[in-house]
């Protein structure tokens, strides 16, 4: 009777681990043709600015979530001297043109979207820039495509430019902390060739630890850096920290941005 019993207990556990098995095969193959089917769906979708539609507006969503939580006064960490790269890492060389001519080279800047007049486009030399007060910076630089590296900049905080000069405002005044709405959105820059250009929202160019940067390890910036003149960023991935500034200019509308245009997300912060 025991043998009759424990056969009969062998034959139910063999039945339920094949029906277990047959279930969760059928799971398996349902998921997988979800799958396929979402898969196939998706590459049918047309493209906006180098990424297909549907992640176009999740890299979007993504974006207001971020600047919903932004706060300017969340600074990156920053570093003694001595744990600065002797060698900072390159990375990226659009708009690094060999035929640059830095014996010619002075920073374009436009005070208003759209006006081309000589009370709004001014030039400003190397001479001008480095007549601001200097700020060093040691952080960990990131680059979008995963390394980081723990380099030292220096340069002038972009808020003390916008001051010196009046500029990033529509009424041609200094920025008033206490009159945001004074200021443009946006602010555009672009290399003296026009072939890299990124757009980044004014709030991230306010903040303490944005520079326009001339100094690599108190030196002036190499040609592969960007010199004479390039911007760091700390809250955004490298490809924001446009190398050889040419150009910048003030806009309400999103400037033109390379990476964007390729599919990645307009914001790229951290």
């Amino acid at each position: 009777m025991k043998n009759n019993s424990s056969s009969k207990e062998d034959l139910k556990t063999t039945s339920l681990i094949r029906k277990k098995t047959v279930i969760s095969f059928a799971v398996f193959i349902l998921a997988f043709a979800f799958a396929f089917v979402g898969w196939r769906w998706l590459m049918h979708q047309p493209e906006e600015n180098g990424a297909l539609k549907p992640l176009r507006k999740i890299l979007d969503a993504n974006e207001k979530v971020n600047a919903a939580f932004f706060n300017e006064k969340n600074l990156a960490p920053e570093y003694p001297k001595s744990m600065a790269a002797k060698q900072a890492r390159v990375n990226g060389d659009v708009g690094m043109g060999d035929d640059f001519d830095a014996s010619n080279w002075k920073l374009t800047i436009n005070r208003h979207p759209g006006n081309n007049a000589t009370d709004s486009v001014f030039q400003l030399t190397m001479d001008d820039i480095k007549a601001l007060p200097k700020r060093d910076l040691v952080f960990d630089f990131k680059c979008i495509e995963g390394w980081n590296q723990i380099s030292h900049w220096g340069g002038t905080k972009f808020s003390d430019f916008l001051i010196k000069y009046r500029l990033g405002t529509r009424s041609g005044k200094a920025p008033d902390p206490n009159n945001p709405e004074d200021l443009y959105k946006y602010v555009g820059l672009m290399t003296p060739d026009k072939a890299y250009y990124v757009g980044i929202d004014m709030k991230s160019m306010l903040q303490d630890q944005t520079i326009l940067c001339y100094e690599l390890n108190e030196k002036p910036l190499p040609m592969n850096q960007g010199y004479p003149l390039r911007l760091i960023i700390t809250v955004k991935y490298g490809i924001k920290s446009l190398k050889r500034i040419g150009y910048i200019y003030f806009s309400d509308t999103r400037p033109p941005d390379y990476w964007y245009e390729r599919g990645y997300d307009y914001d790229s912060a951290l």
